[in-house]
């Protein structure tokens, strides 16, 4: 299969999804996209009554199942509470890496479906004015958003129609570099659903099938923990397609497919890690196995609502993790076709 040859495909289905807000909770507009892509192709869809998008693929052999699954739902904040000078103080959805949003621009979406902008800076936002302004802690007690209405006062604020549990959402900054590299939030995981899309798109114009009947699931409820607790029955085999890290003790970069041994719910099957380790050795897959100590995924959600199942984890290394993250294009290419890979397309 040409992978590179949808490379434009590739960025142009990244620019859709990440323009469509989507924290957690709060993932309508982006699951609609990604619905309309996918059926675009020609591929049916349907949805679970939490949200997640389901598309059922006919294999060679029927007499296996497998899943893969990436996840739509992003990181975000929530209004908790309204200030009397008129700010909104926030509670995280997800974790985001709040020190790294100082200064961002957002959007708050009210119950009634109004949306006003504004700026998430610290509540010391001036060096001339503030002695704290460079040491106060980055956090939810010493943040908020700043409107861009004229408001001062919680009675002007509530006027807009603007109260607890409106989400807010921060611009992803999307940018393709000349030399490959990709900066955006929310990569994690909104890149790993365009890898999916795109391979999709491959297989319907190509005319190949997958080995095994192969049922693909974007979550959205993942960044909370409980993203696949409900995708799809019991399949034989579950590939979670989640961002690999780099850092720390780390050996992937950006340009590697990362093949995750162990993360924070324990080790992933040894049988399909291996499996995977072999598929890339074998086929030039430029790739890295580690071990991510602070990090779950879809699949601890589906082994914890019970399924027997066993799972792996892959994806393109990404660095900067919860906050303005960054990959590049041969990460993603290098996911693509190992995930090709393990659906034994021909």
């Amino acid at each position: 299969m040409n992978f590179e040859s949808k490379i434009d495909f590739l960025k142009e289905t990244v620019h859709t999804l990440m323009s469509a807000d989507s924290p957690t909770g709060f993932t309508k507009s982006a699951l609609e996209e990604a619905e309309k892509l996918v059926q675009s192709i020609g591929y049916p869809t349907r949805r679970t009554r939490k949200g997640n998008l389901v598309i059922s693929i006919e294999g060679r052999d029927e007499s296996r199942r497998v899943g893969l699954c990436a996840h739509l739902d992003t990181l975000g904040l929530m209004v908790r509470s309204i200030t009397d000078q008129g700010r909104l103080m926030f509670t995280s959805l997800g974790a985001p890496l709040l020190p790294s949003l100082e200064g961002e621009y957002c959007r708050v979406y009210t119950k009634s479906g109004k949306c006003y902008t504004g700026t998430i800076l610290s509540l010391s936002p001036a060096i001339h004015v503030f002695s704290d302004a460079s040491t106060r802690p980055r956090d939810e007690k010493n943040m908020a958003v700043t409107l861009d209405e004229c408001v001062s006062s919680k009675e002007d604020v509530q006027a807009l129609g603007i109260r607890p549990g409106d989400f807010i959402c921060f611009d992803p900054k999307t940018t393709f570099t000349e030399g490959g590299f990709l900066k955006s939030r929310f990569i994690d995981d909104k890149g790993s659903v365009s890898i999916l899309i795109t391979l999709l798109k491959l297989m319907k114009e190509s005319g190949v099938k997958p080995r095994y009947h192969t049922e693909i699931s974007f979550t959205v409820y993942e960044e909370v923990g409980h993203g696949a607790s409900a995708i799809f029955e019991d399949v034989d085999e579950l590939l979670v397609v989640d961002m690999g890290c780099v850092g720390d003790d780390l050996t992937c970069t950006e340009k590697q497919v990362s093949i995750c041994a162990k993360d924070s719910c324990g080790p992933y099957d040894y049988g399909m890690v291996s499996r995977l380790v072999q598929l890339a050795e074998e086929n030039g897959v430029d790739f890295a196995v580690d071990i991510y100590p602070r990090y779950s995924s879809d699949a601890s959600a589906y082994w914890h609502s019970g399924h027997d199942t066993p799972a792996a984890l892959i994806g393109p290394g990404v660095y900067g993790s919860h906050g303005m993250e960054r990959t590049h294009l041969q990460g993603l290419l290098n996911t693509m076709k190992l995930a090709a890979l393990y659906l034994d397309l021909a």
